[in-house]
């Protein structure tokens, strides 16, 4: 069976890590396979929104450590880390809703996906483990910049140095999960925060998810001429011309993404 298991249903793309036997670590196969996924659903027109969630007990466990047990190239090493750097930014680059629905455990690479998704909800059994300094690394792919961009950086010190463990209702405390749902309705209760986020018109909710992220890195000065640029381009699109004639009309808007 494939390690990524893909399914599309009314417009939703629901990407399934399934290699369970291994905690649904990300080898190069799946590495790979969600790229591909990734990509091709940004500019397939049909796919108007993303889930992404795991089989078994876990959500994921993190990239396949066999390549650290193999004498390290460290050329090769560097150029399989950008990789899977670009497998995670591609979460905030596609620019349609993504949510995480996380079903059990995740850490390492895991969570950096967790981080980098719009929405992020969580089964009871979830679990958010921080054990890179166990085995002598530190969490990379973002896993300590979106954290402390995302969290701020006194709770960042508190999971990273302070060896917090979260289940599903501290990481709800803490911020790093958006809803905190029964494992029986995690998917359904994913799909509803889609759907709310498709309530949107596409414009704007894809430049606005780019900006957030810009927003993060840049002075704001910088921010603020981004904002005016994307906002210039928005006013003159079909779907802010219908948001008007939708508000003056009290009625729910046809949004068509141009």
């Amino acid at each position: 069976m494939a390690k990524v298991r893909a399914s599309l249903e009314e417009g939703i793309l629901c990407l399934r890590l399934n290699r369970p036997e291994a905690r649904n670590a990300l080898d190069q196969e799946m590495v790979a396979d969600l790229i591909a996924h990734l990509e091709e659903a940004s500019v397939n027109p049909h796919v108007k929104g993303i889930v992404l969630t795991g089989t078994g007990q876990a959500f994921c466990a993190g990239a396949d450590l066999s390549r650290f047990q193999e004498e390290a190239d460290p050329r090769r090493f560097r150029w399989e880390s950008h990789r899977l750097s670009h497998l995670v930014h591609l979460l905030e680059m596609v620019e349609k809703p993504v949510v995480a629905a996380v079903n059990g455990l995740a850490t390492g690479l895991g969570i950096a996906l967790v981080l980098a998704s719009d929405l992020r909800v969580a089964s009871t059994e979830a679990r958010f483990l921080f054990r890179e300094g166990r085995i002598g690394l530190l969490p990379s792919h973002g896993g300590i910049a979106r954290l402390v961009r995302y969290l701020g950086l006194g709770r960042a010190r508190d999971l990273l140095l302070g060896g917090e463990e979260l289940d599903a209702a501290k990481a709800l405390a803490f911020g790093l999960v958006t809803e905190v749902a029964a494992s029986e309705s995690l998917l359904e209760a994913a799909k509803h925060r889609l759907q709310k986020a498709l309530e949107r018109a596409p414009l704007s909710y894809g430049l606005v998810k780019r900006l957030l992220v810009l927003a993060t890195s840049v002075d704001l000065e910088s921010a603020l001429f981004a904002e005016t640029l994307g906002q210039s381009q928005l006013a003159t699109s079909e779907d802010h011309r219908e948001g008007l004639k939708a508000l003056r009309e009290g009625r729910k808007p046809v949004f068509r993404g141009r």
